[in-house]
């Protein structure tokens, strides 16, 4: 029989309180063998966001030294929804209070010196960990990944390209936990394109800066990634945190046609679209499906802790994810990466 596991998570910002949670609901619901009966436990650095949560089923504590005395560190799974910018510390304080089994939110680091810390951290005898990363648990990106892989009517794949289009104005100016437009979006992306077409390196990277209301936050407006998959195929994300509307598109186009699908828009609208255009052949209706990608993710991440933890390259693929976002900032940052790597030192 698994091993029944229980919940910490640290963080109740959108991504803990707003995603996790509710997710968690559904998934104890439908896989109960997995999850102890207890309720999960939360913390959050900010004393104001632990007087807010309230939420039914949940226990509150003040610190992650409380957390490891409610909770058998061994048997917990630690969801880390904090931003990445602090991320090292906060890991660092978990591992030492003996909790092994790490959910990460992505990105996993913030850059090249934050993931190599994390990674001599994560070698510890018995530490597992995840990165959430939904999109690779999509029924749309299964259905892409068949198309890519496998030969059809389509042809060859050629060129990818991402949309991911959002408002985030409030967030934006009311948090500074994700430095660049490369770190919100984008990096969900990256991993459906190294699925879907192969390692690739950075070809461009721009980034632009978010104006609102007399302020300028810098690199918060958009940003785009070309990348040169070794394979041969070429792929671009473009995503605009400005967009007066929310889509999260992807096209991949082949020898001898198009696919064009949807990954859905809203956390409460569980349906993605795919349409196939084959050259002269009558297009098909778009397909609508079910795809609660977030939910399927959390149950398969709580499946692998009962069953020993994800692989090494499960960690491998997601390190090399931040890696491109990093060679990304570069590109588009090149004077500050000078100064990261002191080869201005001395410069007036």
């Amino acid at each position: 029989m698994p091993e029944m596991l229980h919940t910490l998570v640290v963080g109740l910002g959108r991504a803990g309180a707003g995603l996790h949670l509710p997710v968690l609901a559904k998934a104890r619901e439908r896989q109960p063998r997995w999850f102890a009966p207890e309720p999960a436990v939360v913390f959050d650095h900010d004393a104001a966001a632990r007087a807010r949560h309230t939420a039914e089923g949940v226990r509150t504590v003040d610190s992650l030294a409380q957390a490891g005395r409610v909770l058998d560190p061994g048997r917990t799974v630690v969801h880390v929804c904090t931003p990445p910018v602090a991320r090292v510390e906060l890991i660092e304080e978990l591992l030492a209070l003996g909790f092994r089994r790490l959910l990460v939110e992505k990105p996993l680091a913030s850059g090249p010196r934050d993931l190599a810390r994390l990674r001599e951290l994560l070698r510890g005898p018995g530490v597992q960990v995840d990165v959430v990363a939904p999109w690779l648990a999509s029924t749309l990106t299964d259905r892409l990944t068949v198309l890519a892989r496998e030969r059809s009517a389509l042809g060859t794949l050629r060129q990818i390209s991402v949309v991911q289009n959002k408002p985030r104005f409030r967030r934006s100016l009311a948090t500074s936990g994700h430095p660049t437009a490369f770190d919100v979006e984008i990096p969900h992306a990256v991993g459906v394109l190294l699925q879907l077409a192969g390692d690739a390196d950075v070809a461009g990277a721009i980034c632009t800066d978010l104006d609102v209301n007399g302020r300028r936050l810098p690199r918060l407006g958009g940003a785009t990634l070309r990348l040169a998959h070794h394979g041969g195929v070429r792929s671009v994300i473009r995503s605009d945190l400005t967009s007066p509307v929310r889509e999260r598109r992807i096209t991949l186009r082949f020898d001898h046609g198009t696919a064009i699908g949807h990954y859905p828009a809203e956390a409460s609208d569980h349906y993605a679209q795919l349409r196939l255009l084959i050259r002269d052949v009558p297009p098909e209706p778009r397909a609508v499906f079910h795809d609660d990608a977030l939910t399927e993710f959390m149950l398969r991440a709580y499946a692998d802790f009962a069953a020993g933890g994800p692989g090494a390259a499960a960690f491998e693929e997601h390190a090399r994810v931040v890696g491109l976002l990093g060679e990304a900032k570069e590109l588009a940052f090149p004077l500050e990466a000078r100064e990261t790597r002191g080869e201005l030192a001395g410069v007036s």
